[in-house]
């Protein structure tokens, strides 16, 4: 029931009022704009709404003032898009309200509360998320390199300490330990931004194609479970995939720090086939020799067309076709005195009539 809705959500904004019982509740809504109590809950709905929305129109009158407080209540719900038109036009023109309208006006406010909240906290949490992503990161160089937590410091000074540490590590390396960078230049604010789109671009097409390759991942896997032995050890092998399925994600983790963070060594192409690669990656199963296979064919060299689905068009020969009225029929030969191809031992009709004889 739509009262019962409306204490539900009542509850759950925290209202405190005297319409928090079904019965008060009911009452009010029959009383409608002249009953203080729904007026004070309409209040009390938009106070509450008017900091997250931003509204322009509020509820300032009462009861008293029956015309100012009509107009500010059609809009309020125009200003909000309330979907109850024809409720929201018979309070602009002065009628009574039925109180399943004013129930629909309240329950219209506390869910347009609620939603403001829901996407207000939502907001709040990406914030905060992405903060502490950072904070995070920071907190972990801090961690690594043995410096204070950068709790309540400046930035600037958290990243001088930052760098003054790691030079004198590299100073103590032995020489060509770190290597030297894959990006030597210095870039523009431009430069930069291009960059990043690039890396977009190809964070968008590295995806793409993990997505595919974990839905190939999931059918192969699927494709196990057909037989009948395996169907008894769908649960063993969920067990066994699934916390491993979970742990792949299509997204790219690659960022500009890694573009920052790479070495020349990188940029050394080795041939998987290469004799230094083939020392670490040789096993007993590259020994084994296949035999003879069926020939399976899908050489494009010896694949034929297809043949044609009707014969090719053709010019129509001299002699064929009709010959007038009484002459031959052309390629059936038939005439109107009998013959041709389509008269039976009795004609077409049965009959022996040589006149309406095909």
């Amino acid at each position: 029931m739509m009262e019962c809705d409306i204490l539900d959500s009542l509850e759950q904004l925290g209202y405190d009022g005297p319409l928090l019982e079904e019965k008060a509740l009911l009452t009010a809504a029959e009383g409608g704009l002249s009953s203080p109590e729904y007026v004070d809950l309409c209040r009390w709905l938009v106070s509450r709404l008017n900091p997250l929305c931003g509204l322009e129109e509020s509820i300032t009158s009462g009861p008293g003032d029956m015309d100012s407080l009509q107009v500010e209540m059609s809009g309020l719900l125009k200003e909000l898009h309330c979907p109850h038109e024809e409720a929201v036009s018979r309070i602009l023109k002065g009628g009574v309200l039925k109180p399943k309208d004013c129930l629909k006006f309240a329950l219209f406010l506390s869910s347009e509360l609620q939603a403001a909240q829901i996407l207000r906290s939502m907001r709040l949490s990406d914030k905060s998320q992405n903060e502490n992503a950072v904070f995070r990161d920071l907190r972990s160089i801090c961690e690594t390199l043995s410096l204070p937590e950068p709790g309540g410091q400046e930035a600037a000074g958290v990243f001088f300490q930052v760098q003054e540490k790691v030079e004198k590590i590299v100073e103590c390396l032995p020489n060509g330990s770190a290597g030297n960078p894959v990006l030597n230049k210095s870039l523009s604010s431009e430069q930069w931004r291009k960059l990043h789109g690039i890396n977009n671009d190809l964070s968008s097409e590295y995806e793409c194609r993990r997505r595919m390759l974990i839905k190939r991942l999931d059918v192969t896997v699927q494709s196990f479970g057909w037989s009948d032995r395996a169907k008894e050890k769908v649960d063993s092998m969920a067990m066994a995939y699934q916390p491993r399925r979970h742990s792949l994600r299509p997204q790219s983790t690659v960022d500009m720090a890694e573009l920052l963070a790479a070495r020349e060594d990188l940029c050394n192409v080795v041939k998987t086939s290469s004799g230094s690669m083939r020392e670490k990656t040789v096993c007993a199963v590259n020994k084994i020799l296949m035999g003879r296979v069926p020939d399976r064919g899908g050489r494009p060299s010896e694949i034929h067309p297809p043949p044609p689905e009707m014969p090719p068009w053709q010019k129509r020969q001299d002699g064929s076709g009709w010959k007038g009225r009484g002459g031959n029929w052309g390629r059936g030969g038939g005439s109107w005195r009998g013959g041709g191809r389509n008269q039976g031992r009795h004609g077409r009709y049965g009959g022996k009539r040589g006149r309406y004889q095909y």
